[in-house]
């Protein structure tokens, strides 16, 4: 039996620099994500559609999004087969190509995920398991696009 789960955010524009969108150079892309009981996260767009660099955009946010929730999954699978994660880092790459008219999408997504374990024996597993995270990550299923995975992993 397949079960519904539903999640809400809060958007607000922060932009407005007191003429509203009167014009495409005149307002900021700055804007604030918000959930109830959790930090603001502060967003605008990328600096090459004129945003913040400081700020979070969502293109970042998507690519986070998978990572995290591959590593998620992949903490609980090591969990569950008994293999021991002394350090996950990752440095996710997407790729984004933008037409002649303006708009753009995703082509692929690539995780690097840095997984340090202790024992020589379940390195296979380790490595085999990040194929069963990708199966289950709820991000992943949902993107029409590929994501690819080239785990590292080392022993203490």
């Amino acid at each position: 039996m397949s079960k519904q789960h539903h999640y809400e955010i809060s958007l607000c524009w922060t932009g407005n620099n007191g003429t509203g969108t009167s014009g495409y150079t005149t307002y900021e892309r700055s804007h604030i994500v918000q959930v109830l009981g959790k930090p603001h996260i502060l967003c605008s767009s990328d600096p090459l559609f004129r945003g913040d660099s400081a700020k979070w955009n969502p293109e970042e946010l998507l690519l986070a999004s998978i990572a995290n929730c591959h590593m998620l999954w992949y903490l609980h699978l090591c969990a569950d087969n008994s293999i021991i994660i002394h350090s996950y880092k990752d440095n996710p790459v997407g790729v984004m190509k933008l037409e002649k008219n303006g708009s753009g999408k995703f082509i692929e997504v690539t995780l690097n995920p840095k997984i340090v374990i202790s024992e020589q024996e379940k390195k296979t597993m380790a490595i085999d398991l990040h194929h069963k995270a990708h199966e289950y990550c709820f991000i992943a299923n949902s993107v029409n696009f590929p994501v690819l995975i080239n785990p590292i992993i080392e022993l203490i």
